[in-house]
């Protein structure tokens, strides 16, 4: 690995811009604080520390903000240009010109792991490592992300941090036999790192690798059997009394519940950890869709007993919980627009049109909602006869789908249907046939085409 610079043995110029670019930094003097540490990196590539601060004011000037699918596209060339001084092995170039891509765009994943790849290629995981760390908050559930910094941490020998990730990894892929394996190699190297033991230890050791391994398989087959959850329930169980305050384990021990039916005590237990961590959204989230996930079982006990009143009856309470809760979240947590998209939608279905149009606008700040929200905001202002309006909403949206899947089709559809209401048929067959020539079977397509033609 090679020798990393420091600030003790760096020449002292280039210790007076870095105490500079420093100085720069804790004033917010940010673009000034870029450019002396730019230089500094420039000259000095192993110089780690000056590096992690420009990345942190980079990241400081875009305000959190990720590049979008543009700026990758735009980032392509330099990106080939990079693999190919890796090739070349000329690492260092091949540095040099991912940090011109980070300068933009600091928090682009494809132009980060570029920087990655060129650094480990240079010999310097611990700097690939340090880059992937300052991203960590901004990519929490990324799991090509998360196993890039497994496998790094496994080259440098922090075996608990690659093990850290890789149960990451077995929370969002549970399925995988990949990662599962990867976090059983990890505990295996975790268990060597610390050192010989004695036979006696080494058999405990051992033993305990092995149960750990069957508690493993057991959490990670795609179907559990009662005899699987009831095995880890008491696990989990075993587990918060020896961590009482770690709520990982309550919202574990609230899915294994569900998975059995006990619905009572998978909201016991989630209560429990919102208590241990109030204001968490995500943790109330879970506990509003397992009150649902109750109210869904009971109505279904209900119908199989032929109640049908009582399933009425049932089905109204839990659409009146749904609605109060959403209302109820929306108003403790105004800024989180995935739930301004849900409470819209709600508005929506039960036609409170100037309600959600409000909901749906703020929703468009969210990436991941952005496109349904213009599609929902589209169809309220189609339900109030602003069919211009409409029109506007959904050439947004379609504009910004690159393919035709099934969000592109409904928008298209939709298009034909608002040209045809404002009486320009020609101007609607022209979308109709756009999902013709794709998807013949799509809604009644086929029967607008046809009789047109007719």
């Amino acid at each position: 690995m090679t020798e990393e610079m420091t600030v003790e043995t760096a020449p002292k110029a280039i210790k007076d811009l870095y105490n500079k670019g420093f100085v720069a930094l804790e004033r917010n003097n940010i673009d000034f604080a870029i450019e002396l540490f730019a230089v500094v990196v420039e000259k000095e590539p192993y110089f780690h520390q000056a590096r992690k601060y420009l990345r942190v004011a980079q990241i400081k000037k875009s305000k959190g903000k990720k590049g979008n699918t543009f700026t990758s596209i735009a980032g392509m060339p330099a990106i080939m240009k990079i693999n190919s001084l890796i090739k070349a092995e000329k690492p260092i170039d091949a540095l040099r010109e991912a940090e011109k891509l980070l300068r933009n765009d600091p928090l682009n994943m494809k132009y980060n792991m570029a920087f990655v790849k060129a650094a480990v290629a240079a010999d310097m995981p611990d700097l690939a490592v340090q880059n992937l760390e300052l991203l960590s908050d901004y990519y929490p559930e990324d799991i090509e992300f998360i196993n890039m910094m497994g496998q790094l941490y496994q080259s440098l020998g922090r075996t608990s941090s690659a093990k850290q990730c890789f149960e990451k990894l077995c929370e969002l892929c549970p399925n995988d036999p990949d990662v599962l394996k990867a976090l059983k190699d990890s505990i295996a190297i975790e268990s060597i790192h610390k050192g010989k033991w004695e036979e006696t230890g080494s058999f405990r050791n051992k033993m305990k690798d092995t149960k750990e391994a069957e508690k493993l398989e057991k959490e990670n087959k795609a179907v559990k059997t009662d005899l699987d959850a009831d095995f880890l329930i008491a696990d989990t169980i075993a587990k918060i009394q020896a961590e009482p305050g770690n709520i990982n384990y309550y919202r574990a021990l609230s899915r294994l519940y569900v998975q059995k039916l006990m619905f009572d005590e998978a909201i016991a237990s989630l209560v429990k950890a919102i208590e241990l961590s109030p204001g968490d959204p995500e943790l109330e989230n879970a506990l509003t869709i397992v009150k649902l996930q109750k109210f869904d079982s009971d109505i279904e006990e209900l119908r199989k007993a032929g109640d049908m009143t009582a399933v009425e009856a049932k089905t109204f309470e839990r659409l009146q919980f749904e609605f109060d809760d959403l209302q109820d979240r929306v108003k403790r947590y105004p800024n989180d627009f995935k739930l301004r998209y849900d409470w819209g939608v709600m508005l929506f279905n039960n036609e409170y049109h100037n309600e959600a149009i409000q909901q749906f606008q703020l929703a468009q700040r969210n990436p991941k909602c952005r496109i349904q929200a213009l599609y929902y905001l589209a169809m309220c202002f189609k339900a109030k006869g602003q069919y211009d309006m409409a029109v506007q909403q959904l050439e947004k949206a379609s504009s910004e789908l690159y393919i035709m899947d099934a969000s592109k089709k409904d928008a298209i559809y939709e298009l034909g249907i608002l040209h045809e209401l404002m009486g320009n048929k020609t101007k609607a067959m022209e979308y109709f046939k756009q999902i013709y020539q794709v998807d013949i079977s799509y809604k009644d397509i086929s029967q607008k085409i046809e009789s047109a033609y007719k």
